[in-house]
């Protein structure tokens, strides 16, 4: 069910932890790590990186559209599949070959919760992760500037699958605090979330695609199941899974309030 926006994303500045307009820092990063800090767990059935990465020294998350698939086609993702042994291991492998992202450019920062489960009946583990420009050296650097700003990842040196993936794109925190972009959704029917429309990001600068068709494209049929679709009124939007679990992160972070104001 579809609410109406009432305010902006971010209702107290002051607890918002991340910043939104300024480049991702090692500090910056450090913070988010303490906030996720949590155990990791054996029980998996599938496993999505969120990653986080600065481009044009705009702080902000990477995400994909998916191609021509059985299932899921056209829907605004993050990388990620099925896991046999450790989730971890799974999201990471899912986003070098979706994306062409090598494990040692993703700093590993935490993983959300509560897990939900996929209409499949999958239950899902996400990570969150800090995608580098290039790879990272297996020692780290010793006593690094924790305040200056990590370098840009560049988009044009992502490899996408053309199996799987039709666009990738990157979200800028400022958007994700966009009002004229958020629609408020139940999600499950029950709990509240932003989702986020990003048809312009799909098609803008910041975007690279798998084919010469480069117009995104999808489907929309407003009898769909609810998360199943690009988005809902033809809006291409970060939603359903996906959108509730950016969502999540952005409340741990401190840049959405607990609930969204609806009515």
């Amino acid at each position: 069910m579809l609410r109406t926006l009432t305010t902006a994303a971010t209702t107290n500045p002051s607890l918002v932890r991340v910043p939104i307009t300024s480049p991702f820092t090692r500090s910056s990063l450090n913070s988010i790590r303490s906030i996720l800090a949590s155990s990791d767990t054996q029980e998996a059935h599938a496993a999505v990186l969120i990653p986080l990465c600065n481009v044009d020294n705009k702080p902000g998350v990477l995400l994909e559209v998916r191609g021509k698939l059985r299932t899921h086609s056209g829907e605004v993702s993050f990388p990620g599949g099925k896991t046999d042994a450790s989730p971890l291991a799974a999201a990471l492998r899912e986003s070098q070959e979706e994306l062409g992202i090598h494990p040692r450019q993703v700093e590993i920062l935490g993983r959300i919760g509560p897990t939900e489960t996929s209409l499949s009946g999958l239950r899902v583990w996400p990570y969150v992760g800090f995608v580098h420009a290039e790879r990272q050296a297996e020692t780290p650097l010793d006593d690094p500037d924790v305040d200056a700003p990590l370098p840009s990842l560049s988009l044009s040196t992502l490899t996408l699958s053309p199996a799987e993936v039709a666009h990738a794109f990157h979200l800028p925190m400022a958007a994700v605090v966009s009002p004229p972009r958020l629609h408020t959704y139940l999600f499950r029917a029950a709990r509240p979330y932003f989702a986020v429309s990003v048809a312009d990001l799909v098609s803008g600068p910041h975007a690279v695609h798998s084919g010469p068709d480069i117009a995104p494209k999808w489907t929309n049929d407003p009898q769909q199941r609810d998360e199943i679709g690009g988005g809902r009124e033809g809006r291409l939007e970060v939603w359903g899974l996906t959108g509730w679990y950016l969502s999540e992160l952005m409340r741990h972070l401190g840049v959405y309030s607990d609930q969204p104001n609806v009515r």
